[in-house]
């Protein structure tokens, strides 16, 4: 048909931190930070994704850096709708026209209101119909989890601006929570212990490199150690430290812990039966923050249960919510209201 010519189906994980775009049959081709530069006198957008990422703590006082997602919520509406403009732009090839469904990725435990937000602004960035999917099912499906077996999996994504713990059973979330501690937090976490430590200042692109560079959930028995520059607090003026592993995990060891805290209280409130089953099949992670060296065995060591991290962790959601774009009538029944998806009409 003419008409499918012009039809793209497409999952979208809208993430705090970094969004991705999974189109069908064509897979993931779309992966950027979910940042925006913007001129403040003239409102001109003047960089989307790696380019306006890389302006940060770098601009005049007329151009703003701005993250319009805060813990998985749409803070800046019309930014945010930039941001989605730009993804279907880019995959559409800039043609005249085109129909597109997007299924796109949201934190657990929104309230109605902000998922109509999330939803009007992908209407608005021109979207023809939105469809809602809770994280951890779509994390589910990208791992290929048994997702309607009577079993059950836990599911622990670990993103820029939430955590979202999930227990999944029968096709639909038994348990869940969404915990805003997250890479940011702890990014947050390691700029507040360097300005108390070393009375040093230092940005958000530093304290991630710090993180992922030499940090860890856990003792490791390599030396690790970076050197970081920043602005002296008594000075004003430039000043090199160097940083040691231990060091980034003692600031992020109280962030970590309330994670923790998080996991323990969504297994004491899961049905007995369904306990059991995470004891046999383990805790599965996914999320850019799975790849904090020694996450797993953090939670092995406080949870008792074998804690494991998908395979391609910063993709699962994604790939997730491009899974169900490819079958939106099968999958509908893991929709966030599905009887109703927004649509306009073209």
């Amino acid at each position: 048909m003419i008409f499918d010519y012009f039809k793209k189906d497409i999952g979208i994980d809208l993430g705090t931190a970094n969004s991705l775009v999974y189109v069908k049959e064509r897979g993931i081709v779309i992966s950027e930070p979910s940042v925006v530069a913007v001129n403040n006198k003239t409102g001109q957008v003047l960089a989307i994704g790696e380019e306006a990422k890389k302006m940060i703590g770098r601009t005049p006082a007329h151009i703003s850096v701005i993250r319009p997602l805060v813990n998985g919520v749409v803070s800046d509406f019309e930014i945010t709708q930039e941001i989605l403009r730009h993804f279907l732009k880019k995959i559409n090839n800039n043609r005249i026209f085109n129909y597109c469904r997007v299924v796109i990725g949201i934190p657990t435990n929104l309230t109605e209101v902000e998922r109509k937000s999330v939803e009007d602004a992908a209407i608005s960035a021109g979207a023809a119909k939105v469809y809602l999917i809770e994280e951890p099912i779509a994390a589910a499906l990208g791992a290929r989890l048994p997702l309607n077996e009577p079993t059950s999996s836990m599911i622990v994504d670990i993103g820029g601006g939430t955590v979202d713990i999930a227990v999944i059973s029968m096709g639909g979330v038994v348990t869940a929570r969404s915990l805003k501690i997250a890479g940011d937090k702890l990014n947050d976490d390691i700029i507040k212990f360097v300005r108390d430590e070393f009375k040093l200042i230092i940005g958000e692109p530093t304290a991630e490199e710090l993180k992922m560079t030499i940090g860890s959930a856990v003792p490791i028995e390599e030396r690790m150690e970076l050197a970081v520059r920043g602005r002296d607090i008594a000075t004003g003026l430039p000043r090199e430290i160097i940083v040691k592993g231990n060091h980034v995990r003692t600031a992020m060891n109280r962030s970590l812990a309330s994670m923790i805290s998080a996991i323990k209280e969504i297994i004491e409130k899961t049905p007995p039966e369904l306990v059991g089953d995470i004891l046999k099949t383990g805790i599965y992670l996914c999320g850019g923050g799975s790849l904090l060296k020694g996450i797993d065995q953090l939670i092995e060591k406080e949870i008792l249960v074998k804690a494991s991290v998908i395979e391609d962790p910063l993709t699962c959601v994604a790939r997730g919510t491009g899974i169900a774009s490819e079958n939106i009538q099968h999958y509908s029944k893991y929709f966030v209201d599905n009887l109703k998806p927004m649509e306009i009409n073209i």
